[in-house]
């Protein structure tokens, strides 16, 4: 690696504050906020909109849509494609 070209990577404590959820970990993201983290020391905190804590498929609340409902609707409409084309 070329020295000066490449962003700080260090400890980083990221937050979904909709799932009450925080974790530890290294990025070269950054923030102006800081956190007093569990192991008493001091990070930099970046908030997310959503994380593995707070997202749908990761927690099981995701709906399953009806896609083949869909799909005989298209080819009704369109018209089925031939195979080979």
């Amino acid at each position: 690696m070329q020295p000066g070209i490449h962003p700080a990577y260090g400890p980083v404590v990221f937050r979904d504050r909709a799932a009450d959820y925080a974790f530890l970990t290294r990025s070269t993201a950054t923030s102006d906020k800081t956190v007093e983290w569990e192991d008493g020391n001091t990070y930099p905190v970046v908030d997310v909109e959503i994380s593995s804590a707070s997202h749908p498929f990761y927690t099981g609340t995701a709906r399953v849509m009806d896609t083949a409902g869909r799909v005989e609707r298209f080819e009704r409409r369109y018209g089925k494609r031939e195979a080979g084309r």
